[in-house]
């Protein structure tokens, strides 16, 4: 109560915000008409004294946001006058507020069709200045492509270069991208650039310049839902594919209820003791859950989840024998994806399709992780105030919710509950027939792409004629959703297809009411219902919504379907009638509440997970890097790892420290020297010393044999051997410590049977492994380039230069030039040019000769070779020398 009157009196802290922001507004509109009387010339000329002062006062140590914010108003009010010049459009002043929030790190909640992608301009142009590069982040290529074009317009105008990564793109083309001022792409592009960067062998081919300022759109989008799924690199692991099959054998004989429980809400399948019997007694085993039987718990598990969690049509497809996922948030089929963890091969062992190779993952990153490389990060959407908490505490982005330009005016009408998914349809149908015959043009949402076919066929009996939205081409998506809004128009979308398309409507349809937003079903998350409501009412336009329910969908049967089929059943509801109720209403939303409680908690979950592997990766990354950078003294590294790689040798051969010199098994100890360094020892050399001399003397000895392999190699080849050597051991042992790693993950679980906290053994665990990983990486590097075995090229010589060096061979110089005859002094001059015309003739005739054979020799690293192998120069021809 007292929260309230003082909301009342004092207004919400966004309102607080919002009051400084329109304050600056007006300081900004006040420079509308200085600018308006400036040529082009004259503001690009007064903008770039701007950005030269900007990094001039950087330079001198300012800090950069304090003295971008300070002329903040000048370069929004030129934005804005340049909008109106380039592209047509005016930013209006609440998107000028939207511009501040997106510069300020903050996330601009604001409604659909206000005009997001111009008001992400504003804040682009002003930190472009600092030329670090800016990355706006877009859910899909299509809308990346058109956004580069049209906004590209307007960086030009400014001097700025815009670049756009999308799918297919060579590694060239995507290095141009980001030294772009301005770049656009998906995250899921900037998020696979980020992992194959730490995976290259030269500092040459990363792509990525940096993390300094990224605008994410649609950012609940990306940073929610699609934080559920991390980003992986992977190759074939090499698991047996009867493992699958027997697996899905097991537990399709298992029974519900007596042998597993399903929880529909966690979607998770647990087995009862029972279950664990049947299981031992189907799989042949003692106890599954000893460690040598672990992967067939997994497989076991999976395969549970496969038959009794995951849904063909709605959860997946399958395909010309391929199970294909269909991505739960917009209904497309996720083309290339797989579920990781056995889970596809689970889902193909169910469906009798051929099983594909699990793969192992060669690296990983979540999108919290990657966004929160950026130092500065910033997102915009139209629903965002259901997921605030999350935002600020994974990414420390705070909300704020901007008022619409023009009201709206929309009517969000009460939920239609029916008892029936059936008598539900059947209602839907009618409602739609009964708009399409007056013209109103109807948007219908659907929760999956079963449910918009099953609709499809309901609407074709009743000959209503429709588009279905499914498909999975981005740009005739975006056609058909902008036209959606056109008379007589029928649209069944799976979800929010189509997002980032404006639904524009004319004044006849205005006058018929507006776009009519039908939902099918409630989806778990009110935020994905109020887009799909969002599509209607765009600035001031008319318009309705309304959700049609029954107690057999997904979310009322699992949360909360008791209560209301209460109420149905005392007022007697019969077939084909409904309730309309706001207490039904609130129920639901409350149902909703919980399921995005629970999603986030499991986000949470993963994330703890993967921030103990994130500050794993971290320091692999960062030590990747030292080694790709040509300062970084790479012999210095290899002095400090000798005595380290001497003093594992001695524990492996069991000589420690306090060892007596008698207990010293020198046969043991000349065989480990042998097998890590090649080196052959004498028992005579070794003998006769302690602990301390002895590594002493193995140190020295080790460096002097080490320095004789590398005697005749030039400085930049022994660093480039000895750099892949390390890159090479590095990655393989990374890639084995993130397979420990999803094993370790897989049944740290269990633990809490033991009261122990899962957690805290997975912090434990893995940093015993992480400490094997940096061991294993010293020893290994140590020992490959102790063993290594170098090979040099004598290099080639031009044919022309060997014949005539095999010409002279044995000839006195000086008498070859005795016998070249002289000029005669008495020559005439005509005889004279004529001769220097010749001369020169065969001089450029040389040179042209000479400039294509260094052409062929400047052949790049990465070029085809041009002796026509079809591999990489540096992999063929320019491979020297040898190891």
């Amino acid at each position: 109560m007292v929260k309230h009157v003082f909301r009342k009196i004092f207004g919400t802290k966004n309102d607080r915000e919002l009051k400084k922001y329109f304050a600056r507004v007006k300081e900004i509109n006040a420079l509308e008409e200085k600018y308006e009387k400036m040529s082009d010339d004259e503001i690009k000329n007064e903008f770039e004294k701007i950005k030269n002062q900007i990094l001039e006062e950087v330079k001198n140590g300012a800090d950069e946001q304090e003295t971008l914010n300070k002329y903040l108003n000048d370069v929004f009010a030129m934005v804005r006058e340049a909008g109106k010049r380039v592209l047509g459009m005016r930013h209006f002043d609440v998107q000028l507020v939207g511009g501040m929030v997106l510069h300020e790190g903050k996330i601009a909640e604001m409604k659909t069709g206000e005009g997001k992608t111009l008001v992400a301009t504003l804040p682009v142009v002003l930190n472009a200045v600092l030329g670090k590069g800016v990355h706006v982040v877009t859910v899909n290529d299509y809308l990346a492509q058109r956004d580069a074009n049209d906004m590209g317009r307007l960086y030009e105008f400014f001097g700025f270069t815009t670049g756009c990564v999308v799918g297919g793109m060579e590694d060239y083309e995507r290095k141009q991208a980001y030294q772009c001022d301005v770049t656009y792409g998906t995250n899921s592009e900037f998020g696979f650039d980020y992992l194959r960067d730490n995976m290259t062998f030269d500092i040459n081919d990363k792509v990525q310049r940096g993390h300094y300022y990224a605008i994410v759109d649609e950012v609940d989008s990306i940073l929610i839902d699609e934080a559920r799924t991390p980003l992986i690199i992977s190759g074939p692991a090499n698991k047996r594919v009867e493992d699958y099959v027997r697996a899905d054998k097991v537990a399709k004989q298992l029974e519900k209820d007596k042998h597993f429980k399903v929880d529909e809400k966690d979607k998770v399948v647990l087995l009862t003791e029972e279950g664990i019997r049947r299981a031992e007694e189907l799989f042949e085993v003692d106890n599954l859950y000893t460690p040598e039987n672990a992967i067939l718990a997994h497989h076991l598990d999976q395969a549970l989840k496969a038959n009794y969690l995951f849904q063909e049509g709605k959860d997946y497809i399958v395909r010309k024998g391929e199970v294909l996922i269909v991505d739960e948030f917009t209904g497309r089929i996720a083309e290339g994806r797989r579920f990781s963890e056995g889970l596809h091969q689970a889902l193909e062992a169910k469906e009798g399709v051929e099983i594909q190779e699990e793969s192992q993952t060669f690296a990983e990153t979540t999108y919290q992780n990657y966004f929160r490389l950026y130092k500065k990060l910033a997102g915009m959407t139209g629903t965002a105030q259901t997921e605030a908490t999350e935002f600020i505490e994974i990414y420390g982005l705070e909300v704020i919710s901007i008022p619409t330009n023009k009201p709206v005016i929309r009517a969000d009408k009460n939920d239609l509950v029916y008892k029936t998914e059936e008598e539900k349809f059947e209602a839907v149908v009618k409602k739609i027939k009964e708009l399409h015959k007056k013209g109103q043009p109807v948007l219908v949402g659907t929760t999956s792409v079963e449910k918009s076919e099953y609709l499809s066929r309901l609407l074709k009996k009743e000959k209503i004629p429709h588009t279905v939205l499914n498909a999975k081409n981005h740009e005739k998506e975006a056609q058909i959703i902008a036209e959606a809004g056109k008379k007589g128009a029928v649209t069944v979308a799976t979800n929010m297809a189509g997002r980032g398309v404006d639904i524009k409507i004319d004044d006849e349809v205005r006058e018929l009411g507006g776009l009519y937003i039908i939902g099918t079903e409630r989806h778990e998350s009110r935020r994905i219902d109020n887009q799909l409501r969002g599509r209607s009412g765009r600035q001031g336009d008319p318009g309705e919504s309304q959700f049609y329910l029954s107690l057999e969908d997904d979310l009322l049967r699992i949360f909360g379907s008791e209560r209301i089929k209460n109420i149905m059943d005392r007022l007697g509801i019969d077939r084909g009638e409904h309730i309309d109720s706001k207490i039904v209403s609130r129920a639901i939303e409350n149902a909703q509440k919980k399921v995005e409680t629970m999603h986030f908690e499991a986000r949470k979950h993963i994330l703890k997970y993967d921030d103990v592997a994130n500050e794993q990766r971290k320091v692999i990354y960062a030590f990747r890097d030292q080694l790709l950078d040509p300062e970084f003294d790479i012999d210095k590294k290899i002095e400090e790892i000798r005595e380290e790689f001497v003093e594992y040798i001695l524990s492996e051969a069991e000589i420690f420290p306090h060892s007596l010199e008698e207990d010293f098994d020198y046969d043991n100890l000349i065989a480990h020297l042998k097998e890590y360094t090649g080196i052959e020892f004498t028992k005579e050399e070794l003998s006769g010393k302690d602990y301390e001399t002895l590594k002493e003397y193995l140190v020295n000895r080790l460096k002097e044999e080490y320095e004789k392999k590398f005697a005749e190699a030039s400085d930049e080849d022994k660093n480039r051997i000895q750099r892949q050597v390390m890159l090479q051991v590095l990655d393989e042992s990374w890639r084995d410590h993130l397979y420990m790693m999803d094993i370790l993950k897989t049944g740290i679980g269990l633990r809490g049977y033991n009261q122990k906290d899962p957690l805290v053994e997975y912090k434990k665990e893995s940093f015993n492994l992480f400490q094997e990983l940096i061991q294993r990486v010293k020893v290994e590097s140590m020992k490959v380039l102790h063993n290594l075995q170098i090979e040099y090229q004598q290099p080639e010589i031009d044919p022309d230069i060997a014949e005539f060096m095999d010409a002279i061979k044995g000839k006195n110089i000086d008498e070859i030039l005795k016998n070249i005859p002289e000029i005669p002094e008495e020559m005439e001059q005509a005889d004279m040019d004529e001769i220097m015309k010749q001369l020169e003739s065969q001089t450029e005739a040389l040179k042209a000769e000479f400039e294509a054979k260094q052409q062929k020799k400047r052949v790049k690293r990465n070029d085809p070779c041009p002796c026509g192998s079809g591999k990489k120069y540096k992999d063929c021809c320019g491979k020297s020398p040898k190891f």
